[in-house]
């Protein structure tokens, strides 16, 4: 994937999920500052980074001298030490940075980093189980992303015979279904914005955007025969 020099990434906490994510950076291309007050964490992550710093989060000065506030992208992925998650999240807003993506360990957590000005929120082991759960209760959908609360994007699976062999013209899923087909995957090729014409075969996956609501609906559709 091609590297994007006009945005750098700063992740601060080496943990697991900091860790993940900078390697997920690094393997495309990216710059990435590591910081962490543990000098193994440190050691360990040097290697892969762009820069690696042994340094305390909360300490303003530091985080001043490390240019934080230019960072396009900072993530805060603290552990357990909520109010150093909080502290950290305060003084990279403060110092100018444009984009910062906070970890929460719990919804209060979450909470308190929403007010003090994080951009966005995650908690991994919720939307992880949320997921698994998802996952169990509609098999049909592989890939599931909400892009806000009420809008969601799909990847869903097509074992309903009703959909098969009929074209996106003829299944007017937008009228009928209210979702948008923005891929079709067919075995390992995928067709980005496929034209009308384009006809839906046993196990294709279709990418879908629309109202939670609504892509809930099809991915029962499209597991399901439709009852005359």
């Amino acid at each position: 994937m091609a590297k994007k020099p006009s945005n750098n990434y700063a992740v601060i906490g080496l943990g697991l999920f900091g860790g993940s994510v900078c390697k997920t950076l690094t393997d495309r291309g990216q710059d990435v500052l590591a910081i962490d007050i543990n000098e193994t964490q440190v050691n360990t992550y040097a290697p892969m980074v762009t820069q690696a710093v042994i340094a305390d989060a909360t300490d303003e000065t530091a985080m001043n001298n490390l240019a934080l506030g230019s960072f396009d992208h900072v993530f805060i992925c603290i552990g357990q030490n909520m109010q150093a998650s909080i502290m950290a999240t305060l003084i990279v807003k403060e110092l100018g940075a444009k984009d910062v993506i906070c970890k929460a360990e719990s919804p209060l957590h979450a909470r308190v980093l929403n007010r003090v000005g994080a951009d966005h929120v995650v908690q991994p082991e919720v939307d992880m189980g949320q997921r698994v759960a998802d996952r169990v209760l509609e098999p049909n959908i592989l890939h599931y992303l909400m892009l806000n609360k009420d809008v969601s994007l799909s990847d869903v699976r097509v074992e309903n015979p009703d959909l098969l062999g009929q074209s996106l013209s003829q299944l007017n899923l937008l009228e009928r279904y209210h979702v948008t087909v923005i891929a079709i995957s067919h075995h390992d090729q995928v067709t980005v914005s496929p034209s009308k014409q384009t006809q839906i075969a046993l196990d294709d996956t279709i990418t879908v955007v629309g109202k939670t609501i609504d892509v809930d609906n099809f991915n029962e559709v499209a597991g399901t025969a439709v009852k005359a």
